[in-house]
């Protein structure tokens, strides 16, 4: 927790944005200034499903332990990965430990929440890029189109855990065809290092049996080695063309707009980026963005709590 001012207002509203590698949250106060914030371990609404629930409810305790310790919000707004059904459950979940009721919590998509951080409705598209990706598109009318965001293990092209996993899929066939090959491929020894060794246990490890989270973090690795090693750039370089044709598909259905490119995976390095807007279509208004999905969710509500829109800071 990094609390920004020792005397919270009376009035608190408090976003949470909740991903697969963070839980962030942050309290505003109007018209929007934050004035606490800090991060818990991350879970996705595939986590509110059987027995992942428990680790969720454990991680909203200790987030509502950390906000109170800030000041106590009056409304909160979670923006969540995945999120599309479970509603009632997770309102439940947030507002117990922080003694609100469940009328008191709003909840959304985080993409959506990012999406209404970056656009008003009907004026561009977003694609987002953090453990996994997807691009969204907002009419004017509020409904919300999407392409990709088919989670992990079906797509999610260009995010964190599809960098991570070309590149120990690049490196495993590589020790597969002459093992010891790690000992000279500066790839390798960025990943090893992150799982703890080269042998194939530590690995294994740390992909079967941690979190989407735990592999996605491993893309930082992929960034490190791509000024000294070809494998690595090409894989940025194909996270770039994935997210470009995110774009695309919307760009082909809803017409010419501006493009928005923002999360986390999409900073690892400038190769990502580049990638992207030289496979968009010429002339394309596209840019690098970044949003904060917890003060984002925080003015959201704001707004629900009467705040005008308009009087949140951009």
């Amino acid at each position: 927790m990094e609390p920004l001012d020792h005397e919270p207002p009376r009035f608190l509203a408090l976003g949470i944005d909740a991903g697969g590698t963070a839980t962030r949250w942050a309290l505003a106060t109007p018209p929007g200034d934050i004035v606490a914030e800090g991060s818990v371990p991350g879970f996705s609404a595939m986590d509110l499903f059987g027995p992942g629930q428990g680790r969720v409810a454990a991680v909203l305790e200790e987030l509502a332990r950390d906000v109170l310790a800030a000041g106590s919000p009056s409304r909160v707004h979670a923006g969540l990965t995945g999120f599309s059904s479970a509603g009632e459950v997770l309102a439940r979940l947030v507002a117990a430990p922080l003694g609100l009721p469940e009328s008191a919590v709003t909840l959304s998509s985080d993409i959506e929440t990012t999406y209404l951080d970056l656009f008003p409705p009907g004026q561009g598209y977003v694609v987002y890029a953090g453990t996994g990706s997807v691009a969204v598109f907002i009419d004017e009318g509020g409904e919300m189109h999407r392409a990709g965001g088919r989670g992990v293990l079906i797509d999610d092209g260009g995010g964190g855990f599809w960098i991570a996993r070309e590149g120990l899929r690049h490196v495993w066939r590589a020790e597969d065809e002459n093992p010891g090959a790690w000992k000279a491929s500066p790839l390798a020894r960025e990943l090893f290092e992150l799982v703890g060794g080269p042998d194939w246990a530590n690995t294994r490890r740390t992909v079967y049996a941690g979190s989407r989270g735990d592999v996605g973090r491993l893309a930082l690795a992929v960034a490190r080695a791509a000024d000294r090693d070809p494998a690595a750039r090409h894989i940025l370089r194909a996270a770039g063309a994935e997210l470009a044709r995110l774009a695309v598909s919307l760009l082909n259905r809803y017409g010419p707009r501006p493009v928005a490119l923002s999360g986390r995976a999409a900073t690892l390095h400038p190769l990502i980026p580049d990638t992207m807007r030289e496979a968009l279509p010429p002339g394309t208004d596209f840019a690098v963005r970044s949003s904060r999905g917890e003060h984002a969710a925080a003015r959201l509500a704001l707004a629900a709590a009467g705040v005008p829109p308009e009087d949140h800071p951009s």
